[in-house]
């Protein structure tokens, strides 16, 4: 399996996880130092993020990714995606369609999620 197809892999796997709350699996998918830029300009940690999905404050209905490119660049692949989401964050109401630009790294032959964003389109 080439880089590209890994990378195609692991989006669907952790778009899977976020839907799903699969702890284990956002666990390994997420890097320790990981920062993650939100639409409303907060920057988060994996800790943060892990806790949004731990405590069950967040429930996403749906995610429908469009639109992904990928860069590779050595061991570092760069994706940009076009999400649908439905959600409900402590019973607020989250829908619409959001930019993400993901930074995976390989790791010892694990790709894991250093730094991301966000915004509403």
């Amino acid at each position: 399996m080439n880089t590209r197809e890994q990378i195609i892999l692991n989006e669907d796997r952790l778009l899977t996880a976020i839907q799903h709350g699969n702890i284990e699996d956002l666990d390994l998918l997420l890097h320790e130092d990981l920062l993650f830029n939100l639409p409303n300009g907060v920057t988060i940690t994996k800790a943060m993020d892990m806790e949004t999905y731990t405590s069950g404050n967040l429930v996403v209905n749906s995610i429908l990714p469009a639109e992904q490119q990928i860069n590779l660049i050595n061991d570092i692949a760069v994706v940009s995606v076009k999400i649908e989401l439905k959600a409900v964050y402590t019973s607020q109401s989250i829908e619409g369609i959001f930019r993400y630009l993901r930074v995976w790294k390989l790791f010892s032959q694990e790709w894991k999620v250093i730094a991301g964003s966000c915004v509403s389109i």
